[in-house]
């Protein structure tokens, strides 16, 4: 059910919107844009519903060549290792993994799953996935194990490679803080015939990047983290929407739904919040209640 917001004006809906797709957190908007903390999140919810609808009903028959697949980590109220600690802890509490697939001509997020990293999580998302091309694909995807029953479970018809990364283990670096240096990575071939110059997931860590840029509740080491799990799954959907549709990809000068061929236009915010508006449509505004006197001839 979506809620009301009729107290907002678009502009400051669209303001909000556009300031949780470009990174900031949940309370600088609201002293930005002065208005509650309550309201916002509300806003967020309306804007996630009709997101995920959007992505779910146009992102169809996507005419794709090459598929990378990752998983992201984050979490919701605390670690999973702290959540056993945590006070009034959520059953959804801790840590949230976020798969994506993204088709590397376009940059165009085909699909994305929420949830553990587990092979379940894994079967969901591949599935899918795979019900969003219109065509046979070559997937790469890392060495994670859970791909391989995956993309057996689901019977993904697809010329498919693992991308196993090697990383140092005495890598000089300010503490733990640092990442490992990668020495190396092997190529293995699952399924089919993919091209070896093809087998990379370099898109898709490159997207793991935008998500954290763009995304204050996706930042390290701060306090912006996910109170709620259903919370983490709105901001999502409203990002994917703003990437896919809304934000011009500067190596293809156009969205990614446009390179796609999905949609022929860039997409405003403005699309959005009226997306929130047809789905919770305003009551009809009725006269005020007149009393007719009877009169006698």
């Amino acid at each position: 059910m979506i809620s009301a917001v009729n107290k907002l004006d678009i502009k400051t809906r669209v303001q909000i919107l556009t300031l949780l797709c470009e990174g900031s957190s949940m309370r600088s908007i609201s002293r930005v844009c002065d208005v509650s903390i309550n309201t916002e999140t509300k806003l967020l919810i309306d804007a996630g519903t009709v997101c995920a609808a959007f992505h779910d009903d146009t992102v169809r028959n996507v005419p794709s060549t090459k598929v990378q697949c990752d998983e992201i980590w984050s979490f919701s109220y605390a670690k999973q290792k702290n959540v056993r600690f945590a006070k009034s802890a959520l059953e959804s509490a801790g840590d949230v993994w976020t798969w994506t697939g993204i088709d590397a001509d376009s940059k165009l997020i085909v699909s994305w799953h929420v949830g553990d990293r587990s092979q379940h999580t894994g079967i969901a998302f591949m599935g899918d996935l795979k019900a969003r091309l219109a065509n046979r694909v070559q997937l790469t995807t890392d060495g994670h194990k859970a791909y391989l029953k995956a993309v057996q479970v689901v019977d993904f018809d697809a010329d498919y490679a693992m991308l196993n990364k090697i990383f140092a283990t005495d890598y000089a670096g300010a503490g733990r803080y640092s990442p490992p240096k990668c020495i190396g990575a092997i190529k293995q071939v699952i399924m089919g015939n993919p091209d070896p110059d093809l087998i990379n997931t370099s898109f898709a860590e490159r997207q793991n990047l935008t998500m954290r840029m763009s995304m204050r509740r996706f930042t390290r080491l701060t306090n912006a983290f996910s109170k709620k799990f259903e919370n983490h799954c709105h901001a999502l959907a409203l990002y994917f929407v703003f990437y896919n549709f809304c934000r011009v990809h500067k190596t293809l000068g156009a969205t990614p739904a446009m390179a796609a061929g999905l949609i022929d236009r860039v997409m405003k915010i403005t699309d959005v919040v009226a997306l929130i508006d047809a789905a919770n449509p305003a009551p009809a505004v009725r006269g005020p209640y007149r009393k007719t006197a009877e009169i006698s001839n």
